[in-house]
């Protein structure tokens, strides 16, 4: 969704990706890392205080949001990234710590299916009303606007 070095970064399949979340497990287990990868090619929903603070950082184009194994059509989870606020979005937008401690936006999270397919429609309704914004701001005539009045509209 985002540029081509983002798109190239998360476009790993399952065994990058979800082998980099993973804790420790002894090889020798096959059925605890089947376990494990159907574990995480679940992914997890964030609470609702979190997937609101994410969903306005989607709104504003501020996430890497991809499949998380596009060659798998069973794996309907999301990977997730923030991207980090600049200028007045981040002193207005705050986003909070996990539950761990640990800071939420430094990391690489995989959603559910249902959280990520929402957080890709809030990142297009963004989209789409930011270029709106910007065409209206590209077509207005502010010279026109500030000096010239329709007659009979006062000053």
């Amino acid at each position: 969704m985002q540029g081509r070095g983002d798109a190239a970064l998360f476009s790993c399949g399952i065994s990058g990706a979800i082998l980099a979340f993973m804790k420790t497990i002894a090889v020798t287990d096959l059925g605890q890392l089947k376990n494990q990868l159907a574990k995480y090619k679940k992914g997890k929903k964030l609470d609702i205080r979190l997937f609101n603070q994410v969903a306005r950082l989607a709104w504003l184009g501020q996430v890497v949001l991809c499949p998380l194994d596009p060659e798998d059509p069973e794996c309907k989870s999301w990977l997730l990234h923030l991207r980090p606020l600049e200028g007045m979005a981040a002193e207005v937008i705050r986003v909070d710590e996990d539950v761990n401690g640990l800071p939420f936006a430094s990391m690489i999270h995989v959603l559910d299916a249902e959280q990520g397919t929402h957080l890709a429609d809030i990142f297009r309704e963004g989209m789409h009303n930011r270029a709106r914004e910007l065409q209206a701001l590209a077509d207005r005539d502010f010279y026109f606007e500030k000096f010239f009045k329709p007659e009979g509209k006062p000053s």
